[in-house]
């Protein structure tokens, strides 16, 4: 865990640094892929501007609303790069939103579009791993194993060395986009949802912050089933097309 890199009389918080770098690779893979799907790369760049924007504000307006005590002593925390004083849900639904109300007004084909943006997704994905792996969020359970990592005060599964693997092997499976092939648009995309949500699936069951629900049974993963499900449900209907 190394919440905080030191470069001389500065200090940065390694969690936001790491999300904005893995944003800007994201962005710059997504415009190279781009024309590949027969999207605009300035289009593209653009939607994923206003997304950003739009899911930073709505993350941390969210996040201000839920626990305003956070903030009430000094008011410029509300500039902190920490993603730990966004809030996840409030952020996404806010950055759909606007992504989708771009995109309608400049006339972006919906699945066109999402297939380009697979190098986003999945650089933030790894973004998002490393971000949790340096401030220690996204723990593991206790266990024994050999490869367990000293947090928290116990040897914990590396959760966040998982997902950061998970992240990985998604998006060299899917990037680049491969020339020539034969496919329906969405299946790229479809396929990327299927493999994330499939590997968080099993992730969350060494989850050691998981949410409780019915007895044991975790949120997230519930969650993530439903996710997965509809993606392998409209992948197959895609397949039948293509074939």
């Amino acid at each position: 865990m190394f919440p905080i890199i030191r470069i001389g009389p500065f200090s940065l918080q390694a969690p936001g640094l790491m999300l904005l770098l893995s944003l800007w690779i994201g962005i710059t893979l997504a415009e190279k892929s781009a024309k590949a799907y027969k999207v605009s790369p300035e289009k593209l760049s653009n939607l994923i501007f206003v997304a950003l924007v739009a899911g930073v504000l709505g993350a941390r307006i969210a996040y201000i609303a839920q626990f305003p005590q956070a903030f009430s002593k000094n008011l410029f925390n509300m500039l902190s790069l920490n993603p730990g004083l966004l809030d996840v849900t409030g952020g996404t639904v806010a950055a759909i939103i606007g992504a989708f109300v771009y995109g309608q007004k400049k006339e972006m084909d919906l699945w066109k579009t999402l297939d380009a943006l697979i190098p986003f997704f999945g650089m933030l994905a790894i973004g998002l791993a490393t971000a949790n792996l340096a401030s220690g969020d996204a723990f593991g359970v206790e266990t024994t194993l050999p490869w367990g990592i000293e947090l928290w005060g116990a040897k914990r599964h590396p959760t966040q060395i998982y997902a950061l693997i998970g992240a990985l092997v998604t998006l060299n499976l899917l990037y680049p986009p491969k020339q020539g092939a034969r496919f329906q648009t969405g299946m790229s995309f479809l396929t990327f949802v299927a493999a994330t949500t499939g590997y968080t699936l099993f992730i969350e069951a060494f989850r050691g912050d998981s949410t409780l629900i019915w007895g044991g049974i975790r949120a997230e993963q519930v969650a993530t089933f439903i996710v997965l499900a509809v993606a392998l449900w409209m992948l197959d209907k895609r397949l039948r097309v293509v074939a």
